[in-house]
């Protein structure tokens, strides 16, 4: 892993969580985090490309001990890869590169854990799960659709990402969805596709099991953090009133990682705030939560 990897100049590189060395290596991790900060097409509010950094800097003040889990997920093992260096010829050759990474992460049999950095990356990593899990399906946590053909002259764009997926894997479940353009409405119901939208879930105590049901043996999990709603992650580029609440989010992750297989996730657009760090500590949590759910079978 060394090509295509680095830190960044003048940065002191942290590892996920402050581990020491025996809990980090990457022979014996069993999670390995891949930070990728990139944001060239963001279309409101810039700055994801900070995100994986403050979020691996807010890690180390994350307790290890599991409060729900009662045990030190760490114990298990988290690898914390250098930055990925950006493509800045176009978002289609930072998917590539996204991919290919991935490709050599999922060869030695690691659970790939991405922060970005904006959403369009997730097709890389997508491409690279569907070679060895042609059968996946899709859990993805977002305020928007994400499913315009093109936008701003670019079928790359974040707001396509999920277009993009759907075109190679059409088992999605898209959760708290609350914002779309009436060409993404007419499209998902010319597909079929029937989204959890926020309002619903917010009238309804039974989406969990519902979402739970529609998802294959093997799970992907892609989380745009602005499905958070903002009074608990106000630190994104595109914030949406209405989202998903801490606890709602968490029993959904936890049932999903106890019932399927899940293979990777990413955790994505956290666009950091100087002056209010609780979106970064916040995200942090939701990464080492999400591991300790995801790694428990394993």
């Amino acid at each position: 892993m060394g090509k295509e990897l680095t830190s960044s100049e003048g940065f002191v590189r942290y590892n996920f969580g402050a581990l020491p060395e025996n809990l980090s290596q990457y022979e014996t991790s069993t999670a390995v985090i891949l930070p990728v900060p990139y944001d060239s097409t963001s279309s409101y509010r810039a700055g994801t490309r900070e995100g994986p950094r403050a979020i691996i800097a807010a890690s180390r003040q994350v307790e290890l001990f599991d409060e729900e889990l009662l045990e030190d997920v760490s114990l298990r093992g988290i690898h914390t890869l250098g930055e990925l260096i950006p493509d800045m010829r176009g978002p289609e050759r930072m998917i590539e590169k996204v991919r290919n990474v991935s490709r050599e992460i999922l060869t030695d049999k690691k659970m790939l854990v991405t922060l970005g950095g904006e959403h369009s990356i997730t097709l890389g990593i997508v491409q690279a799960l569907l070679e060895k899990y042609p059968n996946l399906s899709i859990l993805q946590i977002d305020a928007h659709l994400d499913m315009r053909e093109s936008y701003e002259e670019s079928i790359y764009n974040h707001a396509c990402v999920m277009r993009r997926i759907f075109e190679i894997c059409n088992n999605i479940v898209q959760v708290g969805i609350r914002n779309f353009s009436q060409e993404e409405h007419l499209f998902i119901k010319a597909q079929g596709i029937k989204p959890f939208y926020a309002l619903n879930m917010y009238k309804s105590n039974k989406w969990h099991d519902d979402v739970v049901a529609r998802l294959g043996p093997n799970v992907y999990i892609t989380i745009d953090l602005d499905g958070l709603d903002p009074s608990i992650m106000p630190s994104v580029s595109t914030p949406e009133p209405g989202g998903m609440g801490w606890y709602d989010t968490l029993r959904l992750l936890r049932m999903v990682c106890e019932q399927k297989k899940v293979v990777g996730f990413d955790v994505m657009e956290l666009c950091p705030n100087p002056t209010d760090i609780s979106s970064d500590f916040t995200a942090a949590k939701l990464v080492y939560k999400l591991i300790g759910y995801a790694t428990l079978k394993r």
